[in-house]
């Protein structure tokens, strides 16, 4: 095994493709890596023991099992990359698995239950109490543990996938949505990635079996959101700004909108919108706030320069995370919550699942309002519900020939100048083609004037990352209305921007429905061995990005 520092090749703009072992690209250091790979491996030695519970003995001790639930998601959640730089916060949450796992340890001897495998697992027997012992103890369980390239690959593969999984799971549980099937596959997944005895083909199918929960982690938020919210409908959104001061909300969590939202309402304080929490304009429930007043900015990348002139205090609710650079304007103004962590950064107190944000208000209010860096409008809020009403005149302009083809561009921004591709081809694709998009890639095309055809926009938004849901039944329905056999005869291309693991998932989640012919981009992710890429070519024909021009001949 290889001795660095660290060695972490999760997201897009991991070092030379190939991985960071010194620094993250992502501004994590070598301390933070190495701590949020013993906090994966915490939780799969808590899935070891929970492996042998049935969820009828689940069921008997439903409180602590559900702190266990949420222990083993927010673990994940964590070390999605741009969620948390805070290695006090980390270790003490390795520190609280230890503690769950003696206590579950405990409720199993009285059960007479032992694992169902890897009973006497590292895993599950490892004790650390400082930093230092757990920075010690990382270098021996992290991503290059695993010798075998190929095995490596469908393991972090899995891994990444379960990232975003537990990221969708956390987010329904916040609006008291659960379903503790997917925790269950959540911690089989999890325990498989320390089973030697699992061959390259165990591996393939548990990798195709992630994707089948996926889909049912991204059904369960589209029921959970709609259920508290109602379904997203069109929507004009504002990225200019008022007079009032302002809080720029960021991040997917709805639940903290909604909260935050009922804080502030009446108090003279605006709430703005940044990146991924764009979509919260669409929903009934949201949009009734007066003080909902728009979106401020553009995808998470740019938030150094942006955050710099919103003048009042941020909240992250998730990824993704900046680090600032020193001295900048908006020190001291920025608040984390959920799986969110950043030095020096303040956490927003919570009881009983009620957030408070007094001080973030009280700080908005003596804040100047923003500063304006754009006036217009966007639009959005094409959800399935919303594009089945429109379903005749789509397919009347399927028909017609008026739309030739649709092309589903969702997925994640990124820094990358690579990354203007997706502007490129959109501006120059065909104008008889509608983009379907979800995720903060649209940042790179929703503000082009690309126009519509016959009062369809050119650009269907259907919301955030796990939206793309909404992009799968949609597919799905034109490919019942036009008496399809295969989903993939349908005139849908797919080039697919990813940066961190919530795209993975998503690409999961689509295999798993069985569409071929996906790109992605802008690199090929660093984490497929050349034999695994090779599994994923020869069954699925997943392909890779090249200039506009070929691109669009390929397509």
């Amino acid at each position: 095994m290889e001795k660095v520092p660290m060695f972490c090749f999760q997201c897009q703009e991991t070092a030379g493709n190939k991985g960071c072992s010194v620094v993250g690209v992502c501004g994590k250091k070598p301390t933070t890596s190495n701590l949020q790979d013993l906090l994966i491996y915490t939780a799969k030695g808590i899935s070891i023991l929970r492996e042998a519970l049935t969820l009828e003995t689940r069921l008997e001790n439903v409180k602590f099992n559900s702190e266990v639930d949420y222990y083993i998601t927010n673990a994940l959640f964590i070390t999605i990359t741009n969620a948390n730089f805070d290695d006090k916060m980390i270790s003490e949450e390795i520190l609280k698995g230890l503690e769950l796992r003696t206590k579950l340890a405990s409720i199993m001897k009285d059960l007479n239950l032992e694992p169902k495998r890897l009973k006497n697992h590292d895993a599950m027997t490892f004790v650390t109490s400082t930093i230092e012992e757990m920075n010690k103890k990382s270098l021996s369980i992290g991503v290059l543990s695993t010798i075998n390239q190929d095995v490596r690959s469908l393991r972090e593969l899995v891994i990444y996938g379960l990232k975003g999984m537990a990221a969708y799971y956390e987010h329904s549980v916040n609006l008291g949505y659960q379903k503790s099937e997917i925790v269950m596959f959540i911690e089989k997944a999890l325990v498989s990635t320390l089973d030697d005895s699992l061959e390259l083909g165990d591996l393939v199918a548990l990798t195709l079996e992630t994707g089948k929960f996926g889909v049912d982690v991204m059904a369960l938020l589209d029921s959970a959101n709609t259920g508290k919210f109602g379904n997203p409908e069109i929507t004009e959104v504002n990225i200019g700004v008022r007079n009032n001061p302002g809080i720029l909300i960021s991040g997917h969590d709805l639940n903290d909108i909604v909260q935050l939202l009922e804080a502030t309402d009446g108090t003279g304080v605006d709430v703005y919108t940044h990146s991924e929490m764009l979509p919260a304009h669409y929903y009934p429930e949201l949009k009734k706030y007066s003080h909902l007043a728009g979106n401020y900015g553009n995808a998470w990348w740019k938030q150094k320069e942006e955050f710099e002139t919103f003048n009042g205090p941020i909240i992250f609710t998730t990824n993704c995370i900046v680090p600032p650079k020193s001295g900048a304007a908006y020190e001291g103004k920025v608040f984390t919550t959920n799986a969110t962590g950043f030095p020096g950064w303040t956490r927003i107190a919570e009881k009983d699942g009620k957030k408070d944000f007094s001080e973030v208000i009280a700080l908005a209010k003596i804040s100047k309002s923003p500063t304006e860096i754009e006036t217009g409008k966007i639009i959005g809020g094409f959800a399935h519900n919303q594009v089945f009403a429109l379903a005749d005149k789509v397919v009347d302009a399927v028909k017609s020939g008026a739309i030739k083809r649709f092309y589903v561009m969702a997925g994640c921004d990124g820094r990358m100048k690579s990354r203007d591709y997706y502007t490129e081809f959109a501006a120059n694709l065909p104008k008889d083609t509608v983009i379907l998009t979800a995720g903060c890639a649209k940042y790179k095309y929703n503000k082009l004037n690309l126009g519509d055809i016959g009062g369809i926009p050119r650009v269907l938004d259907a919301g955030q990352c796990n939206d793309s849901y909404s992009l799968a039944l949609i597919a799905l329905k034109l490919k019942e209305v036009f008496g399809l056999e295969d989903i993939n005869e349908l005139p849908i291309a797919y080039n697919i921007a990813w940066y961190e693991q919530k795209a993975v998932i998503v690409l999961l989640a689509l295999l798993h429905l069985g569409v071929k012919n996906i790109n992605i981009g802008p690199t090929i992710p660093a984490f497929l061995s050349g034999n695994v890429l090779k599994v994923l070519i020869e069954n699925f024909n997943i392909g890779s990005i090249s200039t506009v021009e070929e691109d669009l001949k390929k397509f």
